[in-house]
């Protein structure tokens, strides 16, 4: 762990110093980035296990869903935050123009007095507190399942992102692999080629000879440009499922004859539907919805607050801030809320939530066995493509024995040039279809572990 956790560190920090220096190409390249991509800047071997690493620390989804549930757990604390007391300052002023005027018989005559002040100040605390307050004690619990369902979405990114860097790097070794086929029967068709050249100078050969044999080179080599077009659109691919620089070329630190030994390992242990995420995430809805069920319920329970006021109060005349002197005064208090009529409206909101809840329970039904059927086809495709593989090991094995032969009958003279070369290309295709049917299984089993949720596909970057 410490080694790979080294190299994924310099690998890391090589990338880094590569992308830095194609904007001030003049600087000397870093020691780390030397060591990580060797004499070649533009060629850097990377496993499987270190892509995904990479992919999961930069990948923009992966930060996305990451801080999502940051924000749930914010709304949370929101919620927890309602359940304690709320304390508030306060300080108002308020200056008279005109006074209230009363009229009042004093001696058998009518006298007008002035009432107030000019001057008012008002400032104080105040405190209020849910004590009875079951609709947000049920928040509460719908934000611990809002937070889970956020960590399930979270994870289903990863392993989203894990299976399409899986099928990104068997891609790329699978273009790396066709390309060096396809490069193989190209030299030996060129090789061909200019053997019947020489001998057409020596006059051993006819011009037709020559002729057809260059044509055959020739038609290679579109195939040989379309397989190095391949591999360039794969690492590309590769790149931008890393966040990474798309000019950096990236290489299997593995190939697929090597992949074809171990992938026998691969053991399914069971087919439970535990980890799949969709269904998960079902279950979680499903678990939200009893919990809006009972929020609904929760609506006809009274509610019960307290709260407590300390204040001041100074009243003047004259100018602003003249005999300003505050008295306090203080109350405590305590309000019920008794919830008597709504015109149904609480009745049938619930009434909405349990069919919801009930919905739910039906698509899990209808998702459990739509996953049970994937993962038997899954299954069966898996088994028949190991079965193609060996079929195509076989063919292999054959077309390689049959070009031999064929090229020793050539080199004697039993055998024309046109049979030769039609070894040749069923050499090549039986080569080409094994290596198809190794990537056909590996992309199967990387699309299985996404279905059952396997979290073990997902590399932790350390």
């Amino acid at each position: 762990m410490t080694i790979r956790k080294h190299r994924l560190t310099t690998l890391l920090t090589g990338l880094l110093c590569l992308g830095v220096q194609a904007f001030a190409q003049n600087q000397e390249m870093s020691p780390l980035l030397m060591e990580a991509i060797g004499s070649n800047a533009d060629s850097i071997p990377v496993s499987r296990e270190e892509c995904i690493d990479i992919a999961l620390s930069q990948s923009p989804t992966i930060r996305i869903a990451d801080l999502e549930v940051k924000r749930v757990n914010f709304a949370k604390r929101e919620t927890i935050g309602n359940l304690l007391p709320q304390i508030g300052f306060s300080l108002s002023y308020q200056r008279s123009i005109e006074l209230q005027t009363i009229r009042m018989n004093m001696g058998g005559q009518s006298q007008k007095l002035k009432m107030g002040s000019d001057n008012t100040w008002n400032t104080g605390f105040s405190v209020s507190l849910p004590v009875i307050a079951p609709a947000l004690w049920k928040a509460i619990s719908i934000s611990d399942t809002q937070i889970a369902q956020n960590l399930e979405s979270a994870r289903s990114s990863r392993l989203e992102l894990v299976n399409q860097v899986n099928k990104a790097y068997y891609a790329l070794m699978l273009a790396i692999a066709s390309k060096d086929v396809i490069k193989q029967n190209y030299d030996i068709a060129k090789y061909t080629a200019e053997i019947y050249k020489k001998q057409f100078e020596q006059g051993t050969a006819s011009e037709y000879d020559v002729l057809r044999s260059e044509v055959q080179v020739k038609n290679i080599e579109p195939s040989l440009l379309d397989a190095d077009i391949s591999v360039k659109q794969c690492q590309l691919s590769l790149n931008v499922l890393m966040g990474i620089d798309d000019a950096l070329n990236l290489y299997p630190t593995v190939t697929m004859e090597d992949m074809q030994k171990d992938m026998y390992a691969y053991m399914l242990e069971s087919k439970s539907l535990s980890g799949n995420s969709s269904l998960r995430s079902l279950e979680l809805q499903q678990k939200m919805a009893a919990e809006n069920v009972t929020m609904k319920k929760f609506a006809w329970i009274p509610t019960l607050g307290a709260s407590f006021n300390l204040n001041w109060l100074s009243l003047s005349n004259g100018p602003m801030f003249r005999d300003v002197e505050f008295s306090p005064y203080s109350s405590v208090g305590i309000s019920l809320s008794v919830p008597v009529f709504s015109g149904g409206a609480k009745w049938y909101q619930m009434k909405q939530a349990q069919v919801q809840e009930k919905e739910l329970a039906f698509q899990k039904e209808n998702l459990v066995n739509s996953l049970k059927m994937q993962v038997d086809l899954a299954l069966d495709n898996i088994n028949r493509q190991a079965k193609q593989i060996d079929s195509s090991k076989e063919g292999v094995r054959q077309a390689k024995k049959a070009h031999e032969i064929m090229l020793k009958s050539f080199q004697i003279g039993a055998a024309s040039y046109l049979q030769l070369r039609d070894s040749e290309l069923a050499d090549t295709s039986a080569r080409l279809s094994y290596l198809q049917a190794i990537y056909n299984y590996l992309v199967s089993t990387s699309e299985l572990d996404l279905l059952l949720g396997k979290d073990s596909a997902i590399v932790k970057a350390n």
